[in-house]
Protein backbone atom coordinates (compact mmCIF):
# COMPACT_ATOMS: atom_id res chain seq x y z
CA UNK A 1 0.00 0.00 0.00
CA UNK A 2 2.80 2.73 0.76
CA UNK A 3 4.12 1.37 -2.85
CA UNK A 4 0.93 2.54 -4.25
CA UNK A 5 0.94 5.90 -2.73
CA UNK A 6 4.17 6.58 -3.43
CA UNK A 7 3.61 5.89 -6.97
CA UNK A 8 0.06 8.16 -6.83
CA UNK A 9 2.60 10.92 -5.17
CA UNK A 10 4.90 11.01 -8.06
CA UNK A 11 1.81 10.77 -10.79
CA UNK A 12 0.62 14.16 -9.12
CA UNK A 13 3.86 15.88 -8.87
CA UNK A 14 4.51 15.09 -12.56
CA UNK A 15 1.51 16.69 -13.45
CA UNK A 16 2.25 19.75 -11.75
CA UNK A 17 5.41 19.96 -12.97
CA UNK A 18 3.86 19.56 -16.24
CA UNK A 19 2.07 22.90 -15.48
CA UNK A 20 5.38 24.58 -14.75
CA UNK A 21 6.50 23.95 -18.16
CA UNK A 22 4.01 26.47 -19.61
CA UNK A 23 4.54 28.86 -16.92
CA UNK A 24 8.66 28.58 -17.47
CA UNK A 25 7.81 28.91 -21.47
CA UNK A 26 6.27 32.16 -20.37
CA UNK A 27 8.94 34.05 -18.21
CA UNK A 28 11.91 32.74 -20.33
CA UNK A 29 10.84 35.68 -22.33
CA UNK A 30 10.87 38.32 -19.71
CA UNK A 31 14.07 36.84 -17.42
CA UNK A 32 17.14 34.55 -17.77
CA UNK A 33 17.11 30.85 -16.82
CA UNK A 34 19.02 31.88 -13.37
CA UNK A 35 16.16 34.31 -12.50
CA UNK A 36 13.65 31.88 -13.00
CA UNK A 37 14.94 28.99 -10.89
CA UNK A 38 15.88 31.50 -7.89
CA UNK A 39 12.00 32.58 -8.04
CA UNK A 40 11.47 29.08 -8.02
CA UNK A 41 13.50 27.39 -5.68
CA UNK A 42 13.58 30.30 -2.97
CA UNK A 43 10.21 30.72 -2.94
CA UNK A 44 9.86 26.78 -2.07
CA UNK A 45 12.23 26.94 0.80
CA UNK A 46 10.79 29.99 1.94
CA UNK A 47 7.62 27.62 1.99
CA UNK A 48 9.53 24.32 2.84
CA UNK A 49 11.42 25.45 5.64
CA UNK A 50 8.89 26.69 8.33
CA UNK A 51 6.80 23.45 7.45
CA UNK A 52 9.90 21.24 8.31
CA UNK A 53 10.76 23.27 11.67
CA UNK A 54 6.89 23.24 12.56
CA UNK A 55 6.52 19.85 12.27
CA UNK A 56 9.84 19.05 14.42
CA UNK A 57 10.58 16.17 12.65
CA UNK A 58 14.10 15.27 12.26
CA UNK A 59 17.16 16.70 10.18
CA UNK A 60 19.97 14.49 8.48
CA UNK A 61 22.62 14.22 10.59
CA UNK A 62 25.71 16.78 9.62
CA UNK A 63 27.82 13.42 8.38
CA UNK A 64 24.96 13.48 5.32
CA UNK A 65 24.78 17.12 5.07
CA UNK A 66 27.80 17.52 1.91
CA UNK A 67 26.17 14.86 -0.17
CA UNK A 68 22.78 16.62 0.52
CA UNK A 69 24.47 19.50 -0.59
CA UNK A 70 26.16 17.95 -3.68
CA UNK A 71 22.12 16.54 -4.64
CA UNK A 72 20.83 19.54 -3.97
CA UNK A 73 23.57 21.34 -6.60
CA UNK A 74 22.73 18.45 -9.21
CA UNK A 75 18.87 19.04 -8.70
CA UNK A 76 18.01 22.17 -7.57
CA UNK A 77 21.32 24.50 -9.65
CA UNK A 78 22.31 22.28 -12.58
CA UNK A 79 18.84 20.99 -13.26
CA UNK A 80 16.99 24.44 -13.19
CA UNK A 81 19.53 26.12 -15.57
CA UNK A 82 19.75 23.10 -18.11
CA UNK A 83 15.73 23.16 -18.30
CA UNK A 84 15.29 26.40 -18.41
CA UNK A 85 18.00 26.98 -21.09
CA UNK A 86 16.51 24.34 -23.14
CA UNK A 87 12.91 26.23 -23.49
CA UNK A 88 15.29 29.13 -24.80
CA UNK A 89 15.81 26.97 -27.97
CA UNK A 90 12.97 24.47 -28.09
CA UNK A 91 8.96 23.89 -28.27
CA UNK A 92 7.26 23.54 -25.23
CA UNK A 93 6.00 19.97 -26.52
CA UNK A 94 9.74 18.82 -27.56
CA UNK A 95 11.07 19.82 -24.33
CA UNK A 96 8.26 17.93 -22.88
CA UNK A 97 9.18 14.75 -24.86
CA UNK A 98 12.72 15.29 -24.29
CA UNK A 99 12.41 15.48 -20.32
CA UNK A 100 10.45 11.94 -20.60
CA UNK A 101 13.24 10.45 -21.45
CA UNK A 102 13.73 10.08 -18.05
CA UNK A 103 12.58 7.09 -16.66
CA UNK A 104 14.61 5.66 -19.45
CA UNK A 105 17.89 7.25 -17.73
CA UNK A 106 16.90 6.15 -14.36
CA UNK A 107 16.49 2.69 -15.64
CA UNK A 108 19.85 2.31 -17.15
CA UNK A 109 21.66 4.28 -14.93
CA UNK A 110 20.01 2.23 -11.95
CA UNK A 111 21.17 -1.15 -13.68
CA UNK A 112 24.83 0.10 -13.91
CA UNK A 113 24.94 1.05 -10.49
CA UNK A 114 22.93 -1.84 -8.70
CA UNK A 115 20.77 -0.02 -7.48
CA UNK A 116 17.77 -1.38 -9.35
CA UNK A 117 17.49 -4.59 -11.34
CA UNK A 118 16.58 -4.22 -14.89
CA UNK A 119 13.48 -6.09 -15.74
CA UNK A 120 11.72 -6.83 -19.01
CA UNK A 121 8.18 -6.07 -18.05
CA UNK A 122 9.26 -2.85 -16.46
CA UNK A 123 11.32 -1.80 -19.61
CA UNK A 124 8.05 -2.53 -21.72
CA UNK A 125 5.56 0.03 -19.55
CA UNK A 126 8.82 2.58 -19.87
CA UNK A 127 9.03 2.72 -23.66
CA UNK A 128 4.96 2.23 -24.03
CA UNK A 129 4.69 5.58 -21.80
CA UNK A 130 7.28 7.30 -23.84
CA UNK A 131 5.04 6.25 -26.92
CA UNK A 132 2.13 7.59 -25.15
CA UNK A 133 3.94 10.96 -24.60
CA UNK A 134 4.88 10.95 -28.66
CA UNK A 135 1.48 10.12 -29.51
CA UNK A 136 0.39 12.69 -27.18
CA UNK A 137 2.28 15.70 -28.67
CA UNK A 138 2.22 14.84 -32.08
CA UNK A 139 0.54 18.20 -33.41
CA UNK A 140 3.56 20.20 -31.23
CA UNK A 141 6.05 18.19 -32.30
CA UNK A 142 5.10 18.92 -36.52
CA UNK A 143 7.26 22.31 -36.07
CA UNK A 144 10.34 23.21 -34.20
CA UNK A 145 12.44 26.55 -34.67
CA UNK A 146 15.88 26.75 -36.10
CA UNK A 147 18.78 24.89 -33.57
CA UNK A 148 15.53 23.05 -31.58
CA UNK A 149 18.10 19.94 -30.75
CA UNK A 150 20.12 22.31 -28.77
CA UNK A 151 17.19 22.36 -26.22
CA UNK A 152 16.44 19.28 -26.74
CA UNK A 153 19.81 18.31 -25.67
CA UNK A 154 19.85 20.25 -23.08
CA UNK A 155 16.56 18.93 -21.51
CA UNK A 156 18.11 15.17 -21.72
CA UNK A 157 21.24 16.13 -19.57
CA UNK A 158 18.32 17.73 -17.49
CA UNK A 159 17.30 14.49 -17.36
CA UNK A 160 20.02 13.06 -16.58
CA UNK A 161 20.42 15.28 -13.30
CA UNK A 162 17.43 14.61 -12.43
CA UNK A 163 17.83 10.61 -12.71
CA UNK A 164 21.12 10.68 -10.59
CA UNK A 165 19.00 12.92 -8.15
CA UNK A 166 16.42 10.05 -8.25
CA UNK A 167 18.96 6.79 -7.33
CA UNK A 168 21.27 8.58 -5.04
CA UNK A 169 18.56 10.54 -2.74
CA UNK A 170 16.73 7.46 -1.85
CA UNK A 171 19.01 6.48 1.29
CA UNK A 172 18.68 10.22 2.36
CA UNK A 173 15.51 10.73 2.21
CA UNK A 174 14.55 7.25 4.04
CA UNK A 175 17.10 8.90 7.10
CA UNK A 176 15.63 12.26 7.31
CA UNK A 177 11.63 12.05 5.62
CA UNK A 178 10.91 14.10 2.78
CA UNK A 179 10.66 17.96 3.80
CA UNK A 180 13.98 17.98 6.23
CA UNK A 181 15.66 16.46 3.06
CA UNK A 182 13.96 18.69 0.26
CA UNK A 183 14.65 21.85 2.16
CA UNK A 184 18.09 21.48 2.77
CA UNK A 185 18.89 20.01 -0.63
CA UNK A 186 16.83 23.09 -2.26
CA UNK A 187 18.72 25.72 0.12
CA UNK A 188 22.14 24.82 -1.45
CA UNK A 189 20.65 24.93 -5.09
CA UNK A 190 18.64 28.04 -4.25
CA UNK A 191 21.78 29.43 -3.00
CA UNK A 192 24.24 28.87 -5.77
CA UNK A 193 21.26 30.26 -7.91
CA UNK A 194 20.69 33.52 -6.44
CA UNK A 195 24.83 34.12 -5.97
CA UNK A 196 24.55 33.53 -9.67
CA UNK A 197 21.54 35.82 -10.62
CA UNK A 198 23.25 39.00 -8.63
CA UNK A 199 26.39 38.26 -10.33
CA UNK A 200 24.80 38.58 -13.51
CA UNK A 201 22.31 41.08 -12.90
CA UNK A 202 19.81 38.60 -13.51
CA UNK A 203 17.03 40.28 -11.51
CA UNK A 204 16.93 43.49 -12.96
CA UNK A 205 14.05 43.23 -15.74
CA UNK A 206 11.57 42.19 -12.80
CA UNK A 207 11.22 46.16 -12.45
CA UNK A 208 9.27 46.00 -15.50
CA UNK A 209 7.12 42.88 -14.17
CA UNK A 210 3.48 42.70 -14.62
CA UNK A 211 0.71 41.00 -12.93
CA UNK A 212 1.15 37.95 -15.38
CA UNK A 213 4.29 37.46 -14.54
CA UNK A 214 4.18 37.80 -10.42
CA UNK A 215 1.59 35.14 -11.15
CA UNK A 216 3.84 33.12 -13.03
CA UNK A 217 6.59 33.63 -10.55
CA UNK A 218 4.45 32.62 -7.57
CA UNK A 219 3.05 29.69 -9.27
CA UNK A 220 6.60 28.48 -10.27
CA UNK A 221 7.24 28.42 -6.39
CA UNK A 222 4.22 27.78 -4.40
CA UNK A 223 3.35 24.01 -7.11
CA UNK A 224 6.41 23.92 -8.82
CA UNK A 225 8.88 24.15 -6.32
CA UNK A 226 7.53 23.17 -2.82
CA UNK A 227 4.67 20.98 -3.42
CA UNK A 228 6.30 19.51 -6.90
CA UNK A 229 9.77 18.75 -5.11
CA UNK A 230 7.83 17.36 -2.14
CA UNK A 231 6.16 15.32 -3.41
CA UNK A 232 9.01 13.63 -5.27
CA UNK A 233 10.45 13.24 -2.14
CA UNK A 234 8.04 11.32 -0.86
CA UNK A 235 7.84 8.98 -4.01
CA UNK A 236 10.90 8.07 -3.56
CA UNK A 237 10.77 7.13 0.01
CA UNK A 238 7.93 4.75 -0.77
CA UNK A 239 8.99 2.84 -4.16
CA UNK A 240 11.97 2.52 -6.85
CA UNK A 241 13.66 5.44 -8.42
CA UNK A 242 12.11 3.87 -11.83
CA UNK A 243 8.59 3.67 -10.80
CA UNK A 244 8.87 7.59 -9.92
CA UNK A 245 10.81 8.81 -12.86
CA UNK A 246 8.20 6.60 -15.23
CA UNK A 247 5.43 9.24 -13.55
CA UNK A 248 7.46 11.96 -15.43
CA UNK A 249 5.88 10.56 -18.91
CA UNK A 250 2.73 12.82 -17.22
CA UNK A 251 4.19 15.71 -17.43
CA UNK A 252 3.55 16.98 -21.10
CA UNK A 253 0.37 15.27 -21.10
CA UNK A 254 -0.87 17.43 -17.98
CA UNK A 255 0.89 20.49 -20.12
CA UNK A 256 -1.39 19.78 -23.01
CA UNK A 257 -4.74 19.12 -20.87
CA UNK A 258 -4.31 22.76 -19.35
CA UNK A 259 -3.85 23.97 -22.91
CA UNK A 260 -7.07 22.52 -24.11
CA UNK A 261 -8.85 23.65 -20.86
CA UNK A 262 -7.43 27.37 -20.12
CA UNK A 263 -6.45 28.44 -23.36
CA UNK A 264 -9.13 27.04 -25.55
CA UNK A 265 -6.73 24.52 -27.79
CA UNK A 266 -8.70 21.66 -29.15
CA UNK A 267 -8.55 18.41 -27.78
CA UNK A 268 -7.31 16.28 -30.10
CA UNK A 269 -7.97 12.76 -31.01
CA UNK A 270 -4.00 11.74 -30.12
CA UNK A 271 -4.05 13.53 -26.59
CA UNK A 272 -6.63 11.15 -25.60
CA UNK A 273 -4.62 8.22 -26.92
CA UNK A 274 -1.93 9.25 -25.87
CA UNK A 275 -3.36 9.93 -22.11
CA UNK A 276 -4.55 6.35 -22.14
CA UNK A 277 -0.99 4.65 -23.63
CA UNK A 278 0.77 6.77 -21.11
CA UNK A 279 -1.60 5.41 -18.34
CA UNK A 280 -0.96 1.56 -19.88
CA UNK A 281 2.50 1.71 -19.64
CA UNK A 282 2.27 3.02 -16.10
CA UNK A 283 0.58 0.41 -15.12
CA UNK A 284 2.04 -2.27 -16.52
CA UNK A 285 5.69 -1.35 -15.08
CA UNK A 286 4.29 -0.98 -11.50
CA UNK A 287 1.84 -3.93 -11.44
CA UNK A 288 5.14 -6.21 -11.59
CA UNK A 289 6.79 -4.76 -8.93
CA UNK A 290 3.46 -5.36 -6.67
CA UNK A 291 3.58 -8.48 -7.87
CA UNK A 292 6.92 -9.51 -6.62
CA UNK A 293 6.58 -7.89 -3.50
CA UNK A 294 3.20 -10.10 -2.84
CA UNK A 295 5.53 -13.42 -3.89
CA UNK A 296 8.40 -12.21 -1.92
CA UNK A 297 6.10 -11.45 1.17
CA UNK A 298 4.33 -15.10 0.61
CA UNK A 299 7.72 -16.56 0.06
CA UNK A 300 8.73 -15.76 3.19
CA UNK A 301 5.32 -16.00 5.50
CA UNK A 302 4.99 -19.31 4.09
CA UNK A 303 2.01 -20.83 2.34
CA UNK A 304 -1.44 -19.40 3.35
CA UNK A 305 -3.35 -21.38 5.64
CA UNK A 306 -5.96 -23.71 4.38
CA UNK A 307 -9.43 -23.33 4.80
CA UNK A 308 -11.58 -25.96 6.98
Amino acid sequence: MSEIWGVLAAVLSSALGGTSIGATRFLVDAIDPLAIGSFRFGLGLLLLLPLALAQGTRWPPRQDWPAIAGLGLLFFAAFPILFNASLIFTTAARGALALATLPVLTMAVGALLGSEPLTRRKTAGVLIAICGVSIALLSGLATAPDGAWRGDLLMVAAALCMALYSIWSKPFIRRSGPIPFTALAMAAGAAVLIALALLRNSFAPVAAFGPAQWFGVVYLGVFGSALTFYLWAFALARTTPTLVAISVTVNPVAASLVGATLLDEPLRWNLVVGIVTVFAGICLATTRNAAAVYSTSSTLSGPPPKAF
